[in-house]
């Protein structure tokens, strides 16, 4: 990958960051998180931010390298990306602020096929952008386990 305008990448950078700034600002109080009748396989509260962090540079570069192309694929790669970012800015705000755990769970269902469709957009305009969102699919993919889960036992 060949960085032909830096500024572009830290922009692209910071769009998923902000988004996921805002959502966790509007979500209100993360911590009842940690009073909640969590699975099995719930990490700890602290993970999650790391997680989302690594995840939301690794969608940056991606729709970097989107924008960066001359496919004429791009425009609608691009707008499947932006509706997924919604998505994604949602979702904690369903989860944690309004306490609404089956429809953040239906919401982050949406998501994932989403992701899905925006992985194929992306392939088609950069097989690189498109893996670099395999980690943040497979993440959601746990996280509507970890939602279904803590909707069924709260």
């Amino acid at each position: 990958m060949k960085i032909r305008n830096k500024s572009a990448l830290i922009i692209s950078i910071l769009i998923p960051l902000a988004v996921g700034s805002m959502s966790a600002l509007f979500s209100g109080n993360m911590l009842s998180y940690s009073i909640l009748d969590k699975p099995a396989f719930s990490p700890p509260g602290f993970i999650f931010p790391i997680v989302w962090t690594i995840l939301y540079i690794l969608m940056g570069i991606s729709s970097y390298i989107v924008y960066s192309s001359n496919s004429p694929n791009k425009p609608k790669a691009l707008l499947i990306y932006g509706i997924q970012l919604f998505f994604n800015f949602c979702w904690s705000i369903i989860f944690f602020g309004l306490d609404l755990y089956l429809f953040a769970f239906i919401w982050l269902i949406a998501l994932i096929f989403i992701i899905i469709i925006m992985i194929r957009q992306f392939y088609i305009v950069s097989p690189l952008a498109a893996y670099l969102q395999i980690p943040y699919l497979i993440w959601c993919i746990f996280a509507a386990y970890l939602n279904f889960s803590i909707f069924i036992l709260n």
